[in-house]
């Protein structure tokens, strides 16, 4: 199978673009550059693609705004110019989305975000209702207020970290060189662009270089990326951000960049870290209609199949669903907590607002935060 030829047929795409490459290398926001970005980002929603666009810039931006020529060190320095970044950024790229018919919608996390389990439910609860919708999330980090992330954090991370949430089958990163290359470009006349890799290919660790001026991580930070995407199934292409229709030609399976794949497919992925990776908090116990549905016909877990409820658990954590003979059946991210989930039971998705007040979600536990074991 070529993964490059499959690229069109993606349905769900982040694309990230680098701090080096939005302000022309420091001298401001490059408003030409973004509007060629948008047009291509336009035309692939045209197409049906759900486009998630992962920004730096902020920081950059901001010092440009400010004057300063260096990245200062002071964490409470860097705060104000992403602060003073930030408005021009968004306001840079609504203006361009307007031309198109497109809203955007700006989306500001931090790493904290996406480990907390509730916080990363309802993370990807807007940003999934966000593209149902329409509308183009634009996700930067929160540098304004999160220390750490400003300090050590870089959005090729991020950028990972938002397909693994969204389920993404393609993460873009567009970066100031071409591709990744078997040695440093800028000093090595012998480098050769890397066309395609494993992204968990350990040698690929020796290969990268470090970040600009601008920018916090460099190509090691964009292959350990490229390796966050892989676990839920998301491919990964490193490619210049400045080759002419990079977007459109990447949609239409041009080999352009370095593409580091992925081992296996994103649901199978997301189910073995559903599987293997978290705590259990809960237990709910199903009914045999509910048991059938889960095991035939890989739906949602509605509230009128669960019979009963027990443990400690809150909105996000991970809960096992058993059968009234407590066999085992499935785990799940439970959309409720164990209180929520005990007035609920046995109802119709239609009656939880009745019982509770609100609704946070039709299902107690969505079949993509579902493993039938």
């Amino acid at each position: 199978m070529n993964i490059r030829d499959n690229l069109p047929k993606a349905r769900r795409w982040v694309v990230k673009i680098g701090s080096a490459l939005l302000t022309d290398n420091g001298r401001g926001l490059d408003v030409g550059a973004i509007a060629g970005w948008v047009e291509q980002l336009a035309k692939l929603q045209q197409q049906g693609i759900e486009l998630v666009l992962v920004s730096s810039g902020a920081v950059a931006a901001g010092m440009t705004r400010l004057g300063w020529t260096q990245r200062p060190d002071a964490i409470h320095e860097l705060q104000a110019a992403a602060a003073v970044g930030q408005t021009g950024l968004v306001q840079a790229y609504e203006q361009q989305f307007q031309k198109y018919g497109l809203a955007t919608a700006q989306i500001l996390l931090d790493h904290d975000d996406l480990s907390n389990r509730q916080r990363y439910l309802n993370a990807r609860s807007t940003l999934r209702a966000l593209t149902r919708l329409g509308v183009v999330p634009i996700v930067n980090e929160n540098d304004t207020v999160v220390t750490d992330e400003i300090r050590f954090g870089d959005n090729d991370t991020l950028g990972a970290l938002v397909a693994n949430l969204v389920e993404a089958e393609v993460l873009v990163i567009l970066t100031d060189q071409d591709g990744m290359y078997s040695a440093d470009p800028r000093t090595n006349p012998d480098a050769r662009l890397i066309s395609e890799a494993s992204a968990n290919d350990d040698s690929l660790d020796a290969k990268a270089g470090d970040g600009g001026k601008l920018g916090r991580g460099g190509m090691i930070t964009k292959v350990r990326a490229a390796r966050l995407a892989a676990r839920s199934g998301a491919h990964t292409v490193i490619v210049g951000g400045k080759i002419s229709q990079v977007i459109s030609r990447l949609a239409a399976g041009e080999s352009l960049g370095t593409l580091l794949t992925a081992d296996q497919p994103p649901q199978a992925a997301r189910k073995r870290w559903l599987a293997g990776h978290l705590q259990v908090r809960g237990q709910l116990v199903l009914d045999a209609g509910a048991v059938k549905v889960l095991r035939q016909s890989g739906r949602s877990l509605l509230p009128v199949g669960v019979r009963s409820v027990s443990g400690d658990f809150n909105r996000g954590d991970m809960v096992s669903c058993v059968s009234a003979s407590g066999e085992e059946v499935a785990r799940g991210l439970v959309n409720y907590s164990v209180q929520e989930s005990g007035r609920i039971i046995g109802c119709s998705s239609e009656e939880i607002e009745v019982r509770l007040g609100y609704v946070d979600e039709l299902e107690i536990i969505h079949r993509d935060n579902l493993v039938v074991l």
